[in-house]
Formats: C-alpha cells, structure tokens, sequence
C-alpha cells in the first residue's frame, strides 16, 4: 500500500463540492486536506478560474489511485476535450511513497510508464500543485530528474508571477470525523 499525494482541481460548477467529493469518496483513507487555492488557468484554453488543493491518502496501489481518480472524474462528468480545457474536476495522482515508510526521507515510487507517470512529470512546475502541498507539509519532498527536491525550492524557483498566482480562499474541505 502507499501513501499518495493527490492534486484536486475544478473550474466549471460547483467547483467547492467538486473538490469535497473527493474528500468524501476517500472517506478514511484521507491522512491530510491542504487549504484551498484560487488558481489561474494554465495552457493558452480561455476559462474561469480554478480552486485547487491537496489531498494526501492512503491504502492503495499507484495504480488503484490512477483509477480511483478516473472513477472520481467520471462521477463528476468530467469530459476531455482539449489538453488543459475547462474540467468539472480534475484528480492527479502527483507521488507515491511505501505507506510503511512514509514519513521523512521514505524512498519515491518511481515509475516511467505511459499510463502512470510517478511522479508527476510536470508537477514541479505547477504553484497551484506545489503551493497548497507546502501549505499541507512543510517537509514534503519530489523527485525531479532522479533527484530529491524539497518542495519550498522548487516554489522559489517557479516564475514569481506564476507563484503570486496561487491565492487562499476562505472556502475549506472537510475530512471524516475519527
């Protein structure tokens, strides 16, 4: 089992209860919820705004999340029409960790294949990926061309307009009651 980090993003709907779906399909597997972000959107598609955050989860297989996302997008009605469209949600596996070895340090799945990328190939130049996983874990680390990055470096080195872009909102997501 692993230990996944999840980017959760919606610009078309209800974009909050978008988000909060995912937190309630994971129920108990969620560990931690960042705070929410009013983000741009990226790719050269005109649209609304998105609200975007960070789940981190656990009790499955890297491919069990891929799948899992899907699953939640399709509730969603998520359609893919264009790269980087408008999307009622959007569910990105970013990485993966050995649950039993999750904390600091814990070595990164890594994985090149064509339907599962870990991690995420362009999530270290994503602020609205990178910003709310920071808010959520101080400590949190990825893996950039087979090197270990902490993720506030890899903040600091995204355009400072890009960076300035990724804004908190009152607006939270709520996790189970334990």
């Amino acid at each position: 089992m692993t230990r996944a980090v999840l980017s959760i993003g919606s610009n078309l709907g209800d974009r909050l209860t978008h988000l909060q779906s995912v937190v309630d399909a994971l129920g108990s597997d969620v560990v931690g919820i960042s705070p929410v972000y009013r983000t741009a959107p990226w790719g050269h598609v005109p649209q609304s705004d998105f609200l975007n955050a960070i789940v981190i989860a656990t009790g499955r297989e890297p491919q069990e999340w891929l799948e899992q996302a899907q699953r939640l997008e399709r509730s969603a009605q998520r359609v893919r029409r264009e790269r980087w469209g408008p999307r009622t949600l959007d569910v990105d596996v970013i990485s993966c960790r050995p649950e039993a070895l999750a904390g600091a340090g814990a070595p990164e799945i890594l994985s090149d294949d064509v339907v599962l990328t870990l991690p995420h190939p362009r999530a270290h130049q994503r602020a609205f990926v990178l910003v709310p996983w920071l808010a959520l874990d101080p400590e949190a680390v990825l893996t950039v061309e087979g090197r270990a990055r902490r993720v506030a470096d890899l903040i600091e080195e995204l355009d400072p307009a890009e960076r300035d872009g990724v804004r908190r909102v009152d607006d939270t997501l709520t996790g189970p009651v334990t």
